[in-house]
């Protein structure tokens, strides 16, 4: 009987000591949130300008071979657009024709005295407009166009006419020059003094 109280004893004991401990608890390790960067890339970039000859408006596209570009690098992607400034080297004009590039060059860019087309992107608005700078022939003017920023993704397109920098002895110029390539079946040679002009880059973003 007394080795039954025993046993009964040690029984409870164990009982109460089984419900008294807790499995241990896994500590839940919190990931720090990446810390993530958006910076300009060059290679990625896209800039095309399109001028117009000819009555019916006929479209020749071009770009330049040498363009500066400084920006920051920040978390935010359209903090780093509007931080843009650029310069393009006028003589690094290209158009696919090497004798239409020294054309634009010459009778264009140096009688407006332009060896550089520098500026910057001012402000991107909530309503799809923006602002950017454009400096020729001694003359920084602000135009308007429209853009779309999505994750990292930038595109502009505006239209700007050359006579707001008093640059249409550039174009009389050029079409003197290339007057029989800028007539058309009407007989009349014209050149525009509206240009096209559109930008794409895909921003670089880097985590860490």
């Amino acid at each position: 009987m007394k080795n039954r109280i025993v046993l009964l004893a040690a029984l409870t004991v164990t009982l109460m000591m089984t419900s008294c401990t807790s499995e241990p608890k896994e500590i839940e390790v919190v990931q720090p949130e990446p810390i993530c960067k958006y910076s300009y890339n060059a290679e990625s970039t896209e800039f095309e300008w399109t001028a117009f000859k000819t009555t019916e408006k006929v479209g020749v596209a071009g770009s330049f071979n040498e363009i500066e570009v400084t920006s920051i690098e920040v978390e935010n992607d359209k903090d780093v657009i509007e931080s843009i400034k650029f310069s393009m080297n006028t003589a690094s004009v290209e158009t696919l024709n090497e004798d239409r590039n020294l054309k634009v060059a010459k009778h264009f860019f140096e009688t407006i005295n332009t060896e550089t087309i520098d500026g910057s992107i001012k402000s991107l608005g909530e309503d799809g407009k923006a602002i950017v700078e454009i400096s020729m022939n001694d003359l920084s003017i602000e135009v308007e166009g429209e853009y779309e920023l999505n994750v990292g993704i930038f595109t502009f397109e505006t239209t700007i006419d050359l006579a707001l920098w008093n640059a249409i002895s550039g174009v009389d110029a050029l079409n003197e020059i290339c007057k029989d390539l800028h007539t058309g079946e009407d007989g009349v040679s014209k050149l525009w003094s509206e240009v096209e002009l559109s930008l794409k880059t895909t921003l670089t973003k880097t985590c860490e």
